[in-house]
C-alpha cells in the first residue's frame, strides 16, 4: 500500500530521536561526497521536495531545482517472510511495545531484540539505493539526498514509516498482533494476557480514530460516544 505525505517542513528543533539520527547517519554514508550532501541538505531545508510517497521498499518524490523538477526514487530492501515474522515476534515479546510504536517511539531494546534474531530494521548507507531523472552523474545526487533527508524527518516523527519501508505496514502489524492475541487451541505460543490487552486497546483505538476521521471529513457532528 502506498502512503503519500504532504510537503515537509524542517522540524523546528531538528531531528531528535535516536532512530532519526541513525537514519541521517545512513544518508551521510550513502552520499558519495560532501559535494552532494551539502546541496542536498539545502534542498531539503528550503522545501524543494514535494510530497513523498512511501510503500514497501520504495520512496518516491519530486525535487525542484531552479526551473526544473526532477523525479527521485529511493530503494530500501524489504524484509523477507522469515525476517518479517521475527520482527513481529520481537514486537509481541514484551507488553507495551506496540503502544510505544503507535505513540511515535521506537524502543531501543526492540531494535536490539530484532538484531539478535537477525533482523536489521535501521538501514545503513549501502542499503539506500537511489535514482533521479536529473543528468547528475552520481547517485545519490543532491535531489536524492534531499528526499532521503526529508524521509528521515518522517521516520523521526513516526518510526512506523520505517516499518512500512521494510515491508511491515501498520495495519498488517496490528492484524498480526491481534491474531496472536486471539486464543488458538492449536500448538504454538500465545501472547501474555497483558500484551493481549494492549493489542485489543490499540486496535480499538485505531478503529475509533478511523470512524472519527470519516465523520469529520463528511462534515457530520461527532458523537460523544466516540470521543
Amino acid at each position: 500500500m502506498r502512503t503519500t505525505f504532504t510537503r515537509q517542513a524542517q522540524p523546528a528543533r531538528g531531528v531528535r530521536s535516536w532512530w532519526g539520527k541513525a537514519w541521517q547517519r545512513a544518508v551521510e554514508e550513502a552520499a558519495y561526497s560532501e559535494a552532494e550532501l551539502r546541496p542536498g541538505r539545502t534542498h531539503a531545508r528550503r522545501g524543494d521536495v514535494g510530497a513523498i510517497s512511501v510503500e514497501p521498499g520504495v520512496l518516491l518524490a519530486a525535487c525542484r531545482d531552479g526551473d526544473e523538477a526532477w523525479t527521485v526514487q529511493v530503494g530500501v530492501p524489504v524484509l523477507d517472510e522469515t525476517a518479517r515474522a521475527a520482527l513481529v515476534e520481537a514486537v509481541a515479546a514484551e507488553s507495551g511495545r506496540i503502544a510505544e510504536l503507535l505513540a511515535g517511539n521506537l524502543p531501543h531494546d526492540l531494535v536490539e531484540h530484532a538484531e539478535e534474531v537477525g533482523v536489521e530494521l535501521l538501514p545503513y548507507g549501502g542499503e539506500l539505493s537511489a535514482s533521479c531523472t536529473c543528468p547528475h552523474y552520481l547517485d545519490p545526487c543532491p535531489h536524492a539526498i534531499a528526499v532521503l533527508v526529508q524521509a528521515g524527518w518522517l521516520v523521526d516523527a513516526d518510526p512506523l514509516v520505517l516499518f512500512a519501508l521494510r515491508g511491515v505496514e501498520r495495519d498488517d502489524l496490528l492484524a498480526d498482533l491481534h491474531a496472536r492475541a486471539t486464543p488458538d487451541p492449536g500448538p504454538g505460543p500465545l501472547l501474555s494476557a497483558d500484551l493481549a490487552d494492549d493489542v485489543e486497546l490499540v486496535v480499538d483505538a485505531a478503529v475509533r480514530a478511523q470512524r472519527l476521521v470519516a465523520l469529520f471529513e463528511a462534515g457530520a457532528e461527532l458523537p460523544d460516544g466516540l470521543l
